[in-house]
């Protein structure tokens, strides 16, 4: 072993983190499957769509799901193989740690962090969306300035001939991040139970939307399925107070739209985050990744048909980009079938700020174990037995961000670390199956040398696909991503210590 940025985590410190782990074994199969349906199901059908459909794809938002689809059956089949062989938290953080090396590993740490945190964001800000929603169905109506982002809002008066707020925040955004961190430091049981109620609750509420939503399909809103390629006025305002204009629609906007609602599918990464939590964590995970990725697709497919066939894919602005499939039902009268909607939608979207924060939580907890980070990060509750410390300061973060940021530029930022820690998954594994063929794989991805490339291809261009600010960002955090390994990590590495 040396000090080198390629430095491996050899298996039997796994092990010893497996057998000292102070967590609580009590996920199995169906908990895990339900995880990552928790995650998937939530801002991509019930808000995402609404901005693909308007901003990038129109009727083609569609197509957009299975690009994007596809993608994620490379990585899912990837991420399988590697959870069965390194059944530990801290997802494909440790498993790069453990098979390619600690430079490797940290940059895709890195890209989870930003993954979770941004992911958590968009959704609270997405449940804000069906929140005021369902208010409004009861008579009551929050200020505009207390339930949007500063940008949000002045859009929101410019359109409404009002005048622009001196001040604005998403306030439900903020409380219910509290809610949900609260909820995940009283622990994992009790946060996974309160999950499977929600899924099933999210899980009709869909099939609900299919099913009556068919109803109302009007077949002139697909035509053309594909609308041609032209600038729109964007969520962004110039100098003047006046949006700043945008490419959508198109072939391009088909690709633009993937990477968009990209952000929607990291449910499946999401279970490989909780292996030391798992009951059996090698035959398990990788049944519950690849089940709850091919459920979701299949519904995402429909949700996205059926809403694009409801309205026309120009008419979702305003308001209604927070709560499209709801806007939906009310554009056809059928009222009812709005509060039913909104109803399992406000409740839905929790589970998914769930399971995002605790993958975060989960991400910081494996890079502390290893010395990478602070051992703030690795405190466990005496009582609880969460990482308390490092839930707090994420809620912290999150709801800071979702009270002031737009869910465009959210959602785009969430898009890059999913895509980013997607293709280096790939390419790790792909490199790993090339120097240890020999390695015992409980699981491992069919046709995997054609998989991986195509995952990483996939992927890739996805990244390509996103906006510029977004990829500006994400460049920068991954800039201070090298400085904070270098300054600390690289250090402060507990590989350091075998080697003294």
């Amino acid at each position: 072993m040396s000090y080198s940025i390629w430095r491996k985590k050899p298996t039997y410190l796994f092990e010893q983190d497996i057998q000292k782990s102070e967590l609580k074994r009590v996920l199995g199969k169906w908990s895990l499957t339900a995880i990552g349906i928790g995650a998937i199901i939530g801002g991509g059908i019930f808000v995402l769509t609404g901005t693909a459909a308007h901003y990038h794809a129109g009727p083609a938002l569609a197509l957009s799901f299975v690009v994007a689809g596809i993608g994620c059956i490379f990585a899912a089949l990837c991420y399988a193989e590697f959870a069965a062989m390194l059944p530990v938290e801290g997802s494909a953080y440790a498993y790069a740690y453990g098979t390619i090396g600690e430079l490797f590993a940290w940059a895709i740490g890195w890209g989870l962090i930003l993954e979770y945190a941004m992911g958590a964001m968009t959704v609270a800000v997405s449940w804000s969306g069906y929140f005021n929603k369902l208010m409004h169905l009861f008579g009551i109506d929050i200020p505009f300035w207390l339930r949007n982002d500063p940008v949000s809002a002045a859009k929101f008066a410019v359109d409404n001939g009002l005048d622009r707020p001196s001040f604005a925040v998403n306030l439900p955004a903020f409380i219910i991040v509290w809610l949900v961190t609260y909820i995940l430091v009283k622990g994992i049981k009790e946060a996974a139970s309160a999950n499977n109620i929600i899924v099933i609750i999210k899980v009709v509420a869909v099939i609900f939307v299919i099913i009556a939503g068919a109803f109302f399909i009007k077949t002139q809103n697909w035509i053309p399925f594909i609308p041609e390629a032209r600038m729109i006025p964007g969520e962004m305002l110039d100098a003047n107070n006046k949006p700043i204009l945008v490419e959508a629609y198109g072939f391009q906007g088909v690709i633009s739209g993937a990477s968009a609602i990209f952000f929607a599918y990291i449910g499946f990464d999401a279970v490989s985050t909780q292996a030391g939590e798992a009951i059996n964590p090698r035959k398990d995970m990788p049944f519950a990744i690849i089940t709850s990725l091919l459920v979701c697709t299949v519904l995402y497919i429909l949700v996205s048909l059926v809403l694009t066939g409801m309205i026309d894919y120009n008419a979702i602005v305003g308001d209604a980009l927070k709560a499209p499939v709801a806007y939906a039902f009310e554009s056809v009268g059928q009222n009812w079938a709005v509060f039913i909607v909104t109803a399992a939608a406000t409740t839905g979207l929790i589970s998914v700020m769930l399971v995002m924060m605790l993958g975060q939580t989960r991400v910081f907890l494996g890079m502390a174990k290893d010395g990478l980070l602070p051992k703030f990060f690795k405190e466990i509750h005496p009582t609880f037995k969460t990482p308390w410390k490092s839930t707090v300061l994420v809620g912290l973060a999150v709801s800071m961000v979702a009270a002031f940021t737009p869910i465009g530029i959210l959602g785009d930022m969430t898009s890059f670390g999913t895509l980013f820690a997607f293709a280096m998954v790939c390419l790790a594994v792909l490199l790993l199956r090339i120097r240890e063929p020999e390695r015992e794989r409980p699981f491992k991805a069919p046709i995997l040398f054609v998989i991986a490339p195509l995952g990483i291809i996939v992927n890739t261009i996805l990244i390509v696909s996103l906006s510029d600010l977004a990829k500006y960002c994400a460049v920068g955090w991954l800039a201070l991503g090298m400085v904070v390994y270098f300054a600390y990590g690289r250090p402060n590495s507990n590989l350091n210590k075998l080697e003294k």
